[in-house]
């Protein structure tokens, strides 16, 4: 069979050489044919691979992802006697958490009594006479939550010694709810004044002493015996 491949003329060559095939006399012959490596295939248009017509059978379908459904999937229907309960949105509103009375009204009577001994008496009951009236009408209901909330916040203020930001929600509350407040925020009013001018006054005793203590301690030309 290899005798056919042979170029012809070449009878003579020795034992050991090679034989020099012919490409002519191959295809002449029929010889089996492959098909070229160099043929690409071209890419698909949707992006799924595809696999060469000569690697697939002809009686199985084309591999690659199934075609997305149009349809959404839906769960499977709820066999038995009772239906799956629904979540109910929350219409319920949130309940704030309310101001108390005594939140409001024992730091402002605290401050009073820190404030009585050193102002005239009929200051102080002016001052505890508009407290009462405070009292009387959040204990009646006749003051609103807005007025309650600013007194608790300046409230707060008194107690950090933040006399303007006090100062501020007076202001405001006299400016937004005069109705409600006009008869004791006077009272409240002059409170601050009056804790303000005593913890002022207060303030400076005590860097007046620090300094006084500190001048007598490197008095210059005195020595101290340890």
């Amino acid at each position: 069979m290899a005798e056919l491949y042979v170029k012809p003329g070449n009878t003579e060559r020795g034992w050991n050489d090679p034989p020099q095939f012919s490409y002519g006399l191959q295809t002449q012959a029929g010889g089996p044919k492959r098909s070229p490596l160099t043929k690409r295939v071209a890419a698909p248009q949707d992006g799924s691979p595809r696999v060469p017509t000569s690697e697939t059978s002809p009686g199985l379908p084309p591999v690659g992802p199934p075609p997305p459904s149009s349809k959404a999937s839906r769960p499977p229907p709820f066999v038995g006697s009772c239906p799956p309960s629904r979540m109910e949105p929350m219409d319920s509103p949130v309940v704030e958490s309310e101001t108390l009375l005594e939140d409001v009204l024992r730091p402002l009577e605290r401050a009073l009594e820190d404030c009585c001994g050193h102002i005239k008496k009929q200051v102080c009951d002016d001052i505890s006479r508009r407290l009462a009236l405070l009292q009387e009408q959040w204990a009646g209901g006749k003051l609103s939550t807005p007025v309650k909330k600013r007194m608790a916040l300046l409230v707060q203020e008194l107690s950090s010694h933040q006399w303007d930001a006090a100062d501020d929600i007076h202001r405001s509350l006299m400016v937004d709810h005069v109705t409600e407040v006009s008869q004791w925020m006077v009272g409240v009013k002059r409170l601050i004044a009056v804790k303000r001018s005593l913890f002022s006054e207060e303030a400076a005793n005590e860097e007046k002493s620090i300094a006084t203590a500190e001048q007598n301690q490197t008095v210059p030309g005195i020595q101290h015996d340890l």
